[in-house]
Formats: C-alpha cells, structure tokens, sequence
C-alpha cells in the first residue's frame, strides 16, 4: 500500500512562515511530479506548487515569491516553505504525488492525496 503522509501546518500570524511536509511510503518504484494544493471552506481546492521530479516548480501568481517547494528524491519527500503568509493563506493544504508502484513488470499507477492539514493566518 501506498500513502502520503504530511506534517506541519498550525496557525501563524500574518507575515510569518510555516513548513509542510510530505512522505511517500510503500512499495513506491517511482514519483513523477509532486504538489500541494489547498482548499478554503467554501471554495474550491486550488493550485498552490508543483515539482517534477528533475525539479522543475510551478507556481500561481498568489503564492509566487513566498511560497517555495522542494523535494528530496532519495527520500520520497516534498515540502512547502511558506513566508510572508496572508489571512488569505488559510486552507486546508493538501500533499499529492504521481506514484508508480510495485516491480517493474507490475507497475501501478496512483495519484495520491495526503490527508490534509490546516493551515491558519491570523491579521
């Protein structure tokens, strides 16, 4: 079985940083592209960063310069670094891998989804 795990998130007052981060566990052969996402009560989830797995990263306007994601191949991990952070921030932010797993005559597909953590911006 294979599952994202993530950790971090809490509340922060506007201006400061939060980190999050996400591990891939399981019988994993291979992670494509990795991102976070986030979803605010009442709204869709949306973008936040993308990273493909040579280390490319994408960005939405709203986060771009304050936000920034890596990840550690050897590891399965990604983690998002977050400054500068607005009331506006505040979401339920959420890890997600492109997974192949098992051997590599019986590889499987997963698009994955951690389970979420909150993340709060107070003014």
């Amino acid at each position: 079985q294979v599952q994202l795990v993530e950790s971090g998130g809490g509340l922060v007052q506007a201006g400061g940083s939060l980190r999050l981060s996400c591990a891939a566990s399981g019988n994993i052969f291979s992670i494509n592209d990795m991102g976070w996402y986030r979803q605010a009560p009442g709204k869709q989830r949306e973008l936040v960063a993308t990273i493909t797995s040579g280390g490319r990263t994408n960005y939405p306007d709203s986060v771009k310069g304050r936000f920034t994601i890596s990840r550690d191949n050897a590891k399965n991990t990604v983690t998002l670094q977050m400054n500068s952070l607005k009331p506006e921030d505040t979401a339920v932010y959420y890890c997600n891998a492109d997974v192949l797993s098992g051997p590599f005559y019986r590889l499987l597909h997963h698009n994955l989804w951690g389970q979420g953590t909150q993340v709060t911006v107070s003014s």
